[in-house]
């Protein structure tokens, strides 16, 4: 099974990093589909801290029209923009 990701967007917060928050593009070569990974990790940094690791993957739309608009909401209409330029190859959309 074989992924090709693009990061879109990354923040890290704390003085020692206490909590990441990433999110790639990625296509799945085996189903052919193509989605929006997040990666949330959070690090209690006390004596005994714990871990915190989650995953979620969502569709390209539903990331699209989540609240606000973040670096990694820009970076993804750059993508898609540059992708689907019809300037590009003068093809105008045709199929």
């Amino acid at each position: 099974m074989a992924f090709l990701k693009r990061q879109l967007y990354r923040q890290v917060k704390g003085p020692e990093i206490t909590h990441e928050d990433r999110s790639f593009l990625v296509f799945d070569t085996d189903t052919k589909s193509l989605y929006v990974e997040r990666e949330v990790t959070h690090l209690e940094t006390g004596r005994g801290g714990t871990v915190a690791f989650q995953t979620s993957t969502m569709d390209i739309a539903v990331y699209l029209t989540q609240g606000g608009q973040t670096a990694g909401h820009r970076e993804l209409w750059r993508l898609l923009r540059a992708l689907f330029n019809e300037d590009s190859d003068g093809a105008s959309g045709e199929t």
